[in-house]
């Protein structure tokens, strides 16, 4: 064979990286520019025992968000506490990102833990998440979701994707009323990609009201041993 003659095993995995969304090349990085969600419109609701459910929503977000759509991220029940610094790996990380935004509604503490936190306090700050949350997803239903949506706009102004984080955990602990959050889950426009994150209890209420149930179970946890929240793993 001579040396102009071409390797058929290399020609076969070049063609095979061709079909590859990458197309066999390292990817390069382009602007992030405003866009819209052609099927967008899902009720995701991710519970149970294991780590990652906050994890895997922070994940879409970002996903989303290199897509260039609106994203923003309501979280419940995370005021913080002793263990976690009170400025995460991911708010810093938000910060970078064109068209994702944050904010949090949680009492410093735990409730009904006994840390000193107050639990009149933590049912306040919950309530008061919640109709946050009302507010969000009315604004997204006056909204064009349809169309693009400025990143540095409020998100108020509307969004391709809320994540209600921690609101499963907050319906836990009683200080949402779980007919109140399928009553919010009803109201969302169509084009609203609504995720929910929290709790270790199978939230039976919402699986007629849900189009992806993922149930992140716990096999082994380093916390069981003592292991405290790690800082770039947990927070």
């Amino acid at each position: 064979m001579s040396e102009n003659d071409s390797n058929p095993t290399e020609t076969n995995r070049t063609e095979q990286l061709k079909q590859t969304p990458g197309k066999g090349r390292t990817p390069t990085a382009r602007p992030i520019e405003p866009d819209a969600p052609d099927e967008f419109g899902l009720v995701q609701v991710w519970w149970g025992d294991g780590k990652g459910k906050t994890t895997a929503s922070l994940g879409m977000g970002f996903r989303a968000a290199g897509h260039g759509y609106r994203v923003h991220m309501l979280q419940f029940m995370k005021g913080g506490a002793s263990s976690v610094e009170d400025v995460r790996g991911e708010y810093n990380a938000i910060e970078h990102v064109p068209g994702f935004t944050y904010e949090n509604t949680g009492n410093y503490g735990w409730h009904g833990f006994l840390d000193g936190s107050d639990d009149d306090e933590h049912v306040a700050k919950a309530k008061a998440g919640f109709s946050r949350a009302k507010e969000l997803v009315h604004a997204a239903d006056e909204a064009s979701l349809d169309e693009p949506l400025p990143f540095d706009g409020p998100p108020e102004d509307g969004v391709h994707m809320l994540i209600l984080d921690e609101i499963i955990y907050a319906v836990n602990r009683e200080l949402v009323d779980p007919e109140s959050l399928i009553t919010l889950i009803e109201s969302k426009p169509d084009n609203l990609e609504l995720v929910l994150t929290g709790g270790h209890r199978k939230p039976e209420y919402l699986y007629d009201h849900a189009n992806l149930v993922t149930n992140v179970r716990k096999e082994e946890h380093p916390i069981d041993d003592g292991q405290r929240a790690r800082k770039g793993t947990e927070y």
